[in-house]
């Protein structure tokens, strides 16, 4: 991604801020970890991951899938997705404001924050996937564990 535009994207965090608050709050909160007022706390390290990765992007490679195979009660998918939309109307915006713009520049910006939206939506919700996911204990673990009964 451009500099400029990582600049412009960095210079308007309060307004990705507001704009991302006001996103999630239209969402419907299906878990209480959803709640928006919980959420906002998690804004600005998530947005400083962003930039950090907008300076320093992973490997080429296409954008990660959308979130549609994530569990519909990881509170993380409406986190995203606001996330991902307050970023790409800043930067459509900018990109509006800079007529001379090549249209091949302007789309490989966008595939650019996208790409590394997804990449840390990813991250962040396969870790929390991970940690709320029952663990499976070996079955020798498990009969280790019943009450045994003494002989009659």
């Amino acid at each position: 991604m451009q500099e400029a535009f990582i600049h412009t994207l960095s210079a308007h965090r309060t307004q990705i801020r507001a704009r991302w608050e006001g996103f999630l709050r239209v969402e419907r909160v299906n878990t209480p970890l959803a709640n928006p007022d919980t959420l906002v706390y998690m804004f600005d390290q998530t947005l400083d991951d962003i930039f950090e990765m907008l300076h320093e992007p992973p490997p080429l490679g296409p954008a990660p899938a959308s979130l549609k195979h994530v569990s519909g009660k990881n509170p993380l998918i409406a986190y995203f997705v606001a996330c991902e939309q307050a970023l790409l109307e800043v930067l459509i915006l900018a990109q509006v404001g800079t007529p001379a713009l090549d249209p091949a520049e302007r789309a490989a910006d966008l595939a650019e924050l996208k790409r590394v939206v997804r990449t840390i939506s990813h991250r962040d919700i396969g870790t929390l996937e991970g940690v709320c996911r029952p663990r499976k204990s070996h079955p020798s673990a498990a009969r280790a564990s019943l009450p045994v009964s003494p002989p009659a």
